[in-house]
């Protein structure tokens, strides 16, 4: 595996050192972090914890997710395997923090869980794997506690060293939870740190390609919500066709799952086809927002 030398420290949500900036994550050094965990920590169900629950469920009436969750049956079978997520509290604590300082982070996270789930159903069967890859969800931006909010908040385009800082996140998310969970290996961890490669190489941090269907899953759901959601850098979102269309483009181009692409859009669809009996169009007519600043560096340092 290349070089997972860190960017930037890692710190945990009260500030705690945990690896310095420029520090290798070889085996060794993972070793003892996650031996320096030394007390116990609580856990607790994530839809039990404060109002998670509810929040998710009101996400869900907001467009596209409103029809995508439109039948009853589909949020009572992702409550169901929802209900079974118990994390350690110092990761829910973390995800609450966003609640209350970066509502995006926060409402992103949720919903990439939800749709982590509804995917990974259609295709994973056996179901010690579909909860090893829906305990991923709720967790893969957890790294974010280590960016600045005046970085993810911001509304402008960000500098080369900004850029750099939110990139670290993924190599932070894989230090937080292989720490809280005792184990570098855990899924949830590797999710964190892979969440943004590519099948084909191109993406961070160590620009790696994949061939993990259950990372597939977090990473289509997390770049399909991306693109429908709010975000800070830009004032409008993608509509549902546009986004569709960027997935089954990137599909195309051998960037991410076209399998897990087509299931999505066929979640999309009302009448709620199988994903393998599904036909995507090759037809572009969306067009994307404007005024949209994300991938843009700004020059000026």
């Amino acid at each position: 595996m290349p070089d997972c030398r860190l960017t930037h420290s890692v710190t945990d949500r009260k500030g705690n050192l945990l690896i310095a900036a420029g520090t290798c994550l070889s085996p060794q050094v993972m070793e003892t972090v996650v031996s320096g965990r030394a007390t116990a920590m609580e856990s607790c169900r994530l839809l039990d914890y404060r109002q998670v629950r509810a929040d998710l469920l009101g996400f869900f009436a907001a467009s596209p997710y409103d029809l995508i969750f439109l039948e009853t049956h589909r949020q009572e079978r992702l409550l169901e395997i929802a209900g079974d997520v118990v994390l350690p509290e110092p990761v829910l604590e973390s995800l609450y923090h966003f609640r209350e300082l970066d509502f995006y982070t926060y409402r992103h996270t949720l919903l990439v869980f939800a749709l982590s789930i509804l995917i990974a159903r259609e295709l994973i069967d056996d179901r010690d794997a579909l909860l090893q890859e829906v305990m991923a969800g709720p967790t893969h931006d957890i790294g974010k506690l280590c960016v600045p909010l005046e970085i993810l908040t911001k509304e402008t385009p960000l500098t080369t060293a900004e850029h750099a800082h939110l990139r670290h996140h993924a190599l932070a998310g894989y230090v937080l939870l292989s720490y809280y969970f005792q184990d570098p290996g855990t899924f949830a961890a590797e999710v964190a740190r892979d969440h943004h490669e590519r099948k084909d190489g191109s993406g961070y941090p160590l620009g790696i390609s994949i061939d993990n269907q259950m990372i597939d899953i977090i990473m289509v759901s997390d770049v399909y919500d991306a693109l429908i959601s709010p975000r800070p850098y830009r004032p409008v979102s993608y509509d549902n066709r546009t986004a569709l269309e960027e997935l089954t483009r990137q599909a195309d181009a051998g960037i991410i799952s076209e399998t897990v692409a087509r299931v999505l859009v066929a979640l999309n669809r009302r009448s709620q086809p199988h994903f393998s009996r599904c036909v995507v169009s090759t037809e572009r007519r969306g067009s994307p927002p404007s005024k949209n600043v994300y991938g843009i560096i700004e020059t000026k340092e």
